[in-house]
């Protein structure tokens, strides 16, 4: 080991990341050092491979282990901890491992070697899960352009650098237009009928934001900030009485990156440009094609057949959802027309007097920890496996990340986690998501267990107190586990197609949305809160309204999805970015038709669509409804067998285990799916789940 290796941080290759000694000055030395090996390695491979699995793909397979040590800290560490001195180190060496990404996906000999492992007599014996490894990196050398050459291939891998570049512009402008906003409110008056909770996160925000002299808020007399984070923004459009500030904060959230330094739409612009000029030269005829070659769905009109599928019983539920909203404003005295930032408002309102319970009523029902030691009983209970905290020792970004170990049903261990759960506007992207942090492989005979993690932007610890999550946080922490899971509890073996790796997209929120339904299980739902003060589950008549009120507005929300979804596939199908059109046309076009009030003139949603123009899921945004059909089809068999009966619950939960989450990317989702569910999925259950079958 050299001194440069044992001093940074980036450059080790065994246990954990150490993340807490990370520091940007790392960056730059030990990512073109791990680079610089890769291309050191593939180029002996070049010379040396033989079209056998040990010959090619094993060392080929290894090449991203430095990476994996060397660079994914640091994009994780963009989304958890951003800085500006963080930032400039990631963009500096980003063009380059985007280069040598391509350099590998490209590289002409690894591409014939594994043709002719294909092809050749050794083909016939290896395992369905091997041949999965090498179909898809022959897939994905297609798709990185290895059949170019000369000047087509140039401006292939001059496009994927530009991309590359502009998504990570494309979300810190978001970032930075986020934390750039706020609404600072000092009348008492202005927070009547706010949650507690609401006034306490944004009372402590203004805290953590204020100028040195400004006075300390406290949650009663305040003041108070609100900004665009979801926690602050969606409780504040529920609760405020001030409709002007509603309209200032919804049209703020509606334009954020959309203006100024920060502004976006050229970027969405080129993206789609840039997107179109790529798959041209791979002679796909749209960008949606080429990403649909990699997806469970078999082609653009099966998406759209789904589209209609879910809207066409949808709409007029969605319609209904309006009016119900129309009636209660009046009766409620607003002589104005409903307006988008009336929406959550009213919506809130009538949420209450039909269920009559509020978000506040649950929080104090779901400290954090009773509903993770809830989340890992029914872990145990459907999988067999335990989870169990083990921080001492383990480095973290920030104090309050935890650190789980994972054991199988004889007590060894089969995985780890870092969870990461509440919101830090000034460092950390909004949202939720699971990530790898170490995958499953064989390195020198030894096996590297997976290691992921779960990062959510709930409601943080205010005082003494422990996070409070309200019910949709719970269900999000739910919904990232389920992701975990499936990274965890593989049982593959190859760094390829390990845990998530290799699933294809639209298959890759089935897990995840399959946990979500527990939520609604009541000895599952009940069994895991306390009340903080009084350590009282939660009541039967709470949970009834909770489950009663799933369905709630049920319509509406499919539509949105729907119109996200629709929105994605249009610009990059049917949409020319060179025509007179612009891609805010498109959006708004699509809105006008699946919304009942069209969106407002100042609308630029788009230039914060991370998803698409920052995210892995351009032309693919329709996956989440694609795999909820799955999952709510997959819960159906729970449903069938009977939720209270044990056996038959341990026995279907086992199965997904072995199949869904242990067989990861090694087998098509569609055979996958089959073999857990004895047929293929159907729109059914997710209509019927939502109370949309008429």
């Amino acid at each position: 080991m050299t001194a440069q290796t044992a001093s940074n941080p980036l450059l080790r290759r065994e246990g954990l990341p150490p993340f807490g000694e990370i520091r940007p000055e790392h960056i730059v030395p030990a990512v073109e050092e791990v680079l610089a090996e890769r291309e050191r390695r593939l180029e002996e491979l070049e010379k040396s491979l033989t079209p056998t699995w040990e010959g090619l793909v094993e060392p080929l397979m290894l090449l991203d282990l430095g990476l994996e040590y060397g660079w994914r800290p640091v994009k994780h560490l963009l989304h958890v901890k951003n800085s500006e001195a963080l930032r400039e180190a990631h963009d500096a060496m980003l063009p380059k491992v985007v280069a040598s990404d391509l350099r590998v996906q490209q590289s002409r000999p690894i591409y014939e070697g594994l043709v002719a492992l294909k092809e050749g007599s050794a083909w016939a014996s290896l395992s369905g899960a091997q041949k999965r490894v090498v179909d898809l990196r022959i897939r994905d050398a297609q798709h990185a352009g290895v059949g170019l050459t000369g000047d087509a291939k140039e401006r292939f891998i001059e496009i994927e650098k530009e991309l590359s570049q502009i998504a990570t512009s494309f979300q810190n402008h978001v970032l930075d237009s986020k934390k750039a906003y706020a609404l600072i409110i000092t009348d008492k008056a202005d927070t009547e009928g706010w949650p507690e909770t609401l006034r306490a996160v944004s009372a402590q925000s203004y805290n953590q934001a204020k100028e040195e002299g400004d006075p300390d808020a406290t949650p009663e007399s305040g003041p108070w900030r609100i900004t665009l984070d979801f926690p602050s923004f969606y409780p504040f459009m529920q609760h405020s009485r001030n409709r002007e500030q509603r309209r200032e904060v919804y049209l703020a959230y509606v334009t954020v990156a959309s203006s100024g330094e920060w502004n976006n739409s050229d970027l969405i612009a080129r993206t789609l440009t840039l997107r179109r000029e790529k798959v041209g030269l791979l002679d796909f005829g749209t960008y949606a094609d080429f990403s649909l070659d990699a997806k469970m769905a078999p082609g653009v009109a099966a998406v759209e057949k789904m589209f209609d599928d879910l809207s066409s019983p949808s709409m007029p539920h969605a319609r209904k959802d309006f009016e119900e909203l129309q009636a209660l404003a009046a009766e409620g005295g607003q002589k104005e027309p409903l307006a988008h930032w009336d929406l959550a408002f009213w919506a809130e309102r009538l949420r209450e007097k039909r269920f009559d319970y509020t978000d506040e009523q649950l929080r104090p029902y779901f400290p954090m920890p009773r509903v993770l030691d809830g989340l890992f009983a029914l872990t145990n209970r459907l999988f067999g496996v335990t989870v169990e905290q083990s921080d001492g020792g383990v480095s973290v970004w920030n104090p309050d990340v935890r650190y789980f170990v994972v054991r199988d049903e004889e007590g060894k261990q089969v995985a780890s986690f870092y969870l990461d759960a509440y919101t830090r506007p000034a460092e950390k992207r909004g949202g939720a998501w699971m990530d790898d942090c170490l995958d499953r492989r064989r390195v020198d005979g030894k096996l590297h267990l997976p290691v992921v993690h779960v990062t959510c932007n709930g409601t943080p610890p205010v005082g003494e107190k422990p996070s409070l999550m309200s019910f949709g946080e719970v269900e999000t922490l739910f919904h990232e586990f389920g992701h975990a899971l499936q990274g965890m509890l593989t049982t593959i073996d190859y760094s390829d197609i390990a845990g998530t790796n290799g699933v294809e997209w639209d298959a890759i929120e089935l897990a995840s949305q399959f946990m979500e339904n527990w939520c609604y299980h009541k000895p599952t739902l009940v069994g895991m809160t306390a009340h903080v003060d009084t350590g009282e589950p939660l009541p039967d008549d709470l949970f009834e309204k909770i489950k009663a009120a799933r369905t709630f507005r049920a319509g509406s929300n499919m539509m949105r999805q729907l119109e996200f979804g629709i929105t994605d596939m249009r610009l990059h199908h049917e949409f020319d970015p060179g025509g007179a059109e612009t891609a805010f046309d498109v959006h708004r076009e699509v809105a006008s038709k699946t919304n009942v009030l069209p969106p407002v003139d100042e609308n630029r949603f788009l230039c914060a669509f991370n998803h698409i123009f920052a995210g892995p899921y351009a032309a693919g945004y329709y996956s989440y409804k694609w795999a909820e059909v799955l999952s709510a089809d997959a819960f159906g068999a729970f449903e069938e067998a009977g939720l209270e009966n044990e056996k038959a619950v341990r026995d279907l939960g086992r199965r997904f285990r072995d199949t869904v989450l242990a067989e990861g990317g090694g087998r098509h989702p569609m055979d996958v799916f089959r073999d857990f569910r004895g047929r293929e999925p159907s729109t059914e259950a997710l209509l019927r789940q939502n109370g949309l079958l008429d």
